[in-house]
């Protein structure tokens, strides 16, 4: 199998684009998540546009809500971009009334954290992810600051900031928790309702105790591993993911970690291929790797795949995707307010990434942070 790996991966990119679909399946079914967004430490000015100008006026800004919208222009290769001018209209014709609207468009990677941040300490009534998981995930870790969550500076503030999400260009794992489908006139008018409800983020700390913020999902070794060699492909579109999964294949072996749950004993887990922690139920595309995550349980639910080899990826796809995997040998799962993760052999290198950010190596602890961000629903 490695052989053969190692065969397709030495084709040109034109020519693996040539392949035939069911190879091209073939080879996705080896990756458990492909959902990538690298971010690197950039800092960028963010600035906050009002979108509707004619629409605010200084006689009813004290009854509008000030919505940010924050908008990867680059997202889906660019489709998010396209998608977002053409849905400006309505957008304006259902909320310009009634709120003030600004607009930013993020310049580069973890600008829409800043963007985040500071649109709450002005005292934004909520900030709207617009795009894939990738930006809702720098927006929801924008919500955060120094370990501590990040609150408006605005005296006549009666409300903390909530977060809203806006699928464009490209699918939302997140969303597919909810039954959301990728429709972002429907997402427009959960933001006109504005029902909000308390949700909870999963918090990842290491050694060199900074803290990193995931909504959805956040996976250890082999979906992570491949994740990050995605990440060097982005040029190729969707194939970096499948180039991704071939380069993560070649030369893996499961690994022995140690694992400690709600700061208990420690204990050993034989023949990790990957372990998952979710907040919510989907990644990778559809795959329901964690399918009793609940953002409102305040847990995390692991789901654990040990001694897997690339057939049964093969074989048991269909139940990763469906969420019926949990009953599947050598798959386990259990609900936890923390987990800690160690490599046993010392050696270092057990990948870890989430929401698709790729996060480093192992050691890492997990924990839920309960009810942490008001979420638009």
């Amino acid at each position: 199998m490695e052989s053969m790996i190692l065969y397709i991966f030495s084709l040109p990119p034109t020519t693996i684009i040539r392949l035939r679909p069911t190879v091209i399946t073939n080879i996705i079914m080896m990756a458990l998540g492909s959902g990538i967004y690298i971010a690197h430490t950039v800092a960028f000015r963010s600035e906050l546009r009002p979108m509707a100008p004619d629409h605010i006026g200084s006689s009813t800004s004290s009854r509008q809500r000030d919505l940010v919208f924050i908008v990867n222009p680059l997202g889906a290769n660019g489709r998010t971009g396209k998608e977002w001018r053409k849905l400006v209209p309505y957008l304006r014709s259902r909320l310009g009334k009634d709120c003030n609207i600004c607009e930013s468009i993020t310049s580069g990677p973890c600008h829409a954290i800043d963007i985040t941040r500071e649109a709450i300490r002005e005292g934004a009534d909520a900030v709207i992810a617009v795009g894939g998981d990738g930006t809702l995930h720098e927006v929801v870790n924008g919500f955060f600051w120094a370990g501590k969550p990040v609150v408006s500076q605005v005296k006549e503030s009666t409300r903390s900031t909530a977060l809203g999400l806006i699928p464009l260009g490209t699918g939302s794992d997140f969303a597919r928790t909810f039954g959301w489908k990728n429709d972002p006139h429907e997402a427009i008018e959960r933001v006109a309702r504005g029902l909000r409800s308390s949700i909870d983020v999963g918090v990842i700390t290491g050694e060199d105790c900074d803290r990193h913020y995931f909504i959805n999902v956040a996976d250890i070794h082999l979906s992570a591993k491949a994740g990050f060699y995605a990440s060097r492909y982005k040029r190729f579109g969707n194939l970096c993911y499948i180039i991704g999964a071939l380069q993560a294949f070649i030369g893996h072996q499961n690994q022995d970690l140690r694992i400690r749950f709600n700061d208990g004993p420690w204990e050993t887990c034989p023949e990790v291929t990957a372990l998952c922690i979710g907040n919510a139920k989907y990644f990778g595309g559809g795959m329901k790797i964690t399918p009793n995550a609940d953002p409102f349980s305040r847990n995390l639910e692991v789901v654990i795949l040990q001694n897997f080899k690339w057939y049964d990826f093969v074989l048991k796809l269909h139940r990763l995707y469906s969420g019926t995997h949990l009953s599947v040998k050598n798959v386990s799962d259990r609900s936890v307010l923390s987990i800690e993760v160690e490599d046993i052999s010392g050696k270092g290198g057990i990948y870890i990434q989430s929401d698709g950010e790729h996060l480093g190596f192992l050691p890492k602890k997990i924990s839920v942070l309960p009810a942490a961000i008001e979420m638009i629903l």
